[in-house]
């Protein structure tokens, strides 16, 4: 941190002004010699004090110790200050780890060129023929998967027919009149189970002649007479047939099926006569079940339980035992870790069509940046075998916005903040500076020897000539000052306290010329740093400092004075 001195005359009207400035302790650099300095001087004035009665030549001897200086005011900066290496905005070094000719290269060191402009193409061959394989691939691994897919599939419906096949159900209602099967046996399929007959209800099959059957129609009323009895029968025809048959005489006739409900004593024995209305039938009928069906076995198997028995009464569909289920459950598994192997190496197989598909756009090279070409390393028809050892086949630099870093201390950091003026100067361009801005204070600091420096990013506002790389010497404005009374840091000695010559200890020219009537000052300190500090109490303006000489001086002048005195 340094504070800019700058000459002025001060009217006397500003002194309040100045003296009402808010003070504050700031911590000062640390200066290798200013420690011994002070040291010795502390021993030059115990020395001083031994000396009172040695005589005005030791004295005197003695007054090459210090430098003096009037305390005045002046314009004061508060300022830190470092260095720095300017770079572009931003910057893209192209680079690729494929290997190939280069079939265009169109662009020339010095041209512009804007973000996602094509720098460089390579030979695409081995890319587009790794992807026609990878698609390949692709299409593989979808037909196993469609394969281990279907097999699955079937197994599972096999098993789901399987249930319904080795279910015994009725395929009709009514009653149970034969039963073929015991629980235990082992059948095939199509093997009778047994029989179902209606027998609630019966159907009569008389024939009419053909010219009546022809006025009949389907749920006429009909009387019917069973053979051997007297009591007729209430029925309903249920259907009228349409062939014509030649009965016993030569009479043409047709078929006419009446139901009737079956009092208990009909069975497919029994036979009677009808009459519709006026017409009666032409000779007598059998009679038959409503429904009369033999149940068959669905599959082949072994029949774990039977419900029914002859005689029961049961409804179509109504489970009456099972088969043994054939175990599938295996295979069913097997079928499904075959379909996940078959998912994961489709997955592989597009993962690899997707990186083909990748590798296709590196063979062409694109500016991610608004730039100009800096190097260009290589053209049209070059074969290039992979820049991964170190190369770079372009280089762009983003020069619309300049910038560098400048390490700060710990001691400086908490002063300054985004958007302070920053002027710095470049060993390259002698006479020049230029101005900047402080951009961004990074806290992500880097501790060496007990001290922690944080980088700050500043940004160039004026940079003609400036090239990047290019060193520069930086300073930050943080603080204008105004007019302030201020003093060499190097004249406040252990903290606080300041060696002040009054008239009586220089001579007639203004010459420090007795030491031993210097005055120690305690004064308070405001703002400062390791050129100037100012003070706010303990000194006048127009008062004359003393600042101890440098270490080797002050030590030659104690060992010569030392050696008068001995003498």
């Amino acid at each position: 941190m340094s504070i800019m001195k700058k000459k002025a005359a001060v009217p006397a009207a500003e002194d309040a002004a100045a003296s009402a400035v808010p003070a504050f302790q700031p911590p000062k650099k640390k200066r290798k010699w200013v420690k011994p300095v002070i040291i010795v001087a502390v021993i030059a004035v115990a020395l001083v004090l031994a000396l009172k009665a040695c005589g005005n030549s030791a004295v005197s001897s003695l007054s090459g110790m210090y430098l003096t200086e009037t305390a005045q005011k002046q314009n004061l900066s508060v300022t830190v200050t470092g260095s720095g290496t300017i770079k572009p905005n931003d910057d893209y070094r192209a680079t690729t780890l494929l290997r190939g000719e280069i079939m265009t290269a169109p662009f020339e060191e010095g041209d512009l060129v804007e973000k996602d402009q094509v720098l460089f193409t390579l030979d695409p061959t081995d890319a587009e023929n790794n992807i026609r394989s990878a698609e390949s691939g692709v299409e593989r691994a979808k037909l196993s998967l469609e394969q281990a897919q279907l097999s699955y599939n079937n197994l599972l419906k096999t098993q789901r027919d399987n249930v319904d096949d080795m279910a015994i159900e009725a395929n009709a209602s009514g009653v149970i009149s034969k039963l073929y099967i015991k629980e235990g046996d082992t059948v095939g399929a199509g093997t009778p189970i047994a029989e179902i007959v209606d027998r609630d209800v019966m159907e009569l099959t008389v024939p009419f002649h053909r010219a009546v059957a022809q006025t009949l129609f389907v749920g006429q009323s009909a009387t019917v007479t069973v053979t051997g009895t007297a009591t007729p029968l209430a029925g309903t025809v249920s259907e009228v047939g349409y062939v014509d048959s030649v009965a016993a005489g030569g009479a043409v006739v047709r078929n006419v099926t009446i139901r009737v409900n079956n009092p208990g004593t009909l069975d497919a024995s029994s036979t009677a006569t009808a009459q519709i209305g006026d017409a009666a039938c032409a000779s007598v009928g059998s009679f038959s079940y409503k429904e009369a069906k033999q149940l068959t076995a669905m599959a082949s198997g072994k029949v774990e339980t039977l419900t029914a028995h002859e005689g029961d009464r049961v409804t179509k569909n109504q489970r009456l035992g099972s088969f043994e289920l054939p175990d599938l459950q295996n295979q069913i598994d097997n079928a499904s870790v075959s379909v996940r192997s078959a998912e994961l190496a489709l997955s592989d197989a597009e993962e690899a069509l997707r990186i083909a598909r990748d590798v296709l756009d590196d063979y062409t090279i694109t500016s991610p940046i608004n730039g100009t070409v800096i190097e260009k390393n290589y053209k049209a028809g070059d074969n290039i075998d992979s820049t991964a050892g170190g190369g770079y086949m372009a280089v762009i630099y983003d020069l619309s916005r300049m910038t560098f870093d400048m390490n700060v201390s710990e001691l400086d950091v908490s002063k300054l903040a985004v958007g302070q003026s920053v002027t710095f100067t470049s060993d390259a361009l002698e006479g020049q500076t230029f101005t900047g801005h402080v951009d961004k204070i990074n806290i992500n600091g880097t501790t060496m020897n007990g001290s922690t420096n944080y980088p700050v990013t500043v940004v160039v506002d004026s940079g003609e000539g400036l090239y990047p790389g290019m060193n520069v010497s930086a300073t930050i404005l943080v603080e204008e000052v105004g007019q302030a009374l201020a003093v060499p840091v190097e004249a406040v000695q252990r903290g606080n306290v300041v060696m002040v010559a009054p008239a009586s200890a220089l001579n007639k020219d203004g010459e420090l010329a007795d030491v031993t009537k210097l005055e120690e000052r305690t004064v308070e300190l405001g703002r400062g740093n390791s050129e100037y500090i100012e003070i706010l109490s303990g000194i006048d303006e127009g008062e004359i400092i003393c600042i101890p000489n440098e270490a080797s001086n002050v030590m030659q002048m104690m060992m010569g004075g030392a050696v008068t005195m001995g003498g």
